[in-house]
């Protein structure tokens, strides 16, 4: 699971993606609003942890931003405003859980597991085509003409970044950030490699669909 944290005590911040990152998540953190929505729109977080009082922008307008964009990423506001009027104003802004500071890290991983077990329901937005392929984002898995196969999560959120952008050119620090994140300071081999790993995944399901290289800038995803 891939978590942004959104939280401007650089203590606390610092603390919970330690944590966290212990815990075997992918963190991406940041400690303003603005900064917020801008990791927002690369929408690749399974999980955002939202403080309520923040710079620039407050939790509550970048969760509103957030829906009025159709952004549907499970949110889960940490504030120290604990009053129900709060807690009824946040949920009602499109919140999924509420947790109130201070709080103790295993009550914060008890949410976190209770929001992962919850169904997801399905709509359009669950499944990215093009030509003969399907993924399935949900159950990280692709179909073509030979049938299916199961992708890896760095796997999915490569081949999703593509099927976002049927034809354009992505350029490779794009790529870099979107699968790995933007404090990331792996190496833009393995970029090469998962586009190997993409490429004979494609063959494998027997789709026309091809990963086009660039050179110099990056790559593109085409339609046989």
């Amino acid at each position: 699971m891939r978590i942004l944290l959104v939280e401007d005590d650089e203590k606390l911040n610092e603390s919970l993606a330690f944590q966290l990152k212990k815990e075997g998540f992918l963190v991406d953190a940041c400690r303003d609003g603005e900064e917020a929505l801008y990791y927002i729109e690369e929408n690749i977080h399974d999980l955002i942890l939202l403080d309520r009082m923040l710079p620039l922008l407050s939790g509550t307008e970048v969760l509103a931003r957030m829906r009025q964009a159709r952004n549907e990423t499970p949110v889960i506001l940490i504030t120290a405003l604990g009053t129900l009027d709060d807690k009824v104003t946040g949920l009602d802004s499109g919140a999924d859980d509420y947790l109130v500071k201070p709080f103790a890290f295993e009550e914060l991983m008890a949410r976190i597991r209770c929001i992962a077990r919850r169904p997801r329901r399905m709509t359009q937005d669950d499944q990215l085509a093009l030509g003969d392929l399907t993924y399935y984002l949900g159950e990280n898995t692709l179909t073509g003409p030979k049938g299916s196969c199961s992708l890896s999560r760095r796997e999915g959120t490569l081949l999703e970044s593509f099927l976002r952008n049927p034809g354009q050119t992505l350029s490779r620090p794009l790529l870099l950030t979107r699968v790995w994140g933007m404090d990331s300071d792996v190496e833009e081999g393995n970029l090469d490699n998962y586009v190997h790993f993409l490429r004979r995944r494609l063959k494998s399901v027997g789709s026309a669909v091809s990963i086009k290289t660039a050179r110099g800038i990056g790559y593109r995803l085409e339609a046989g």
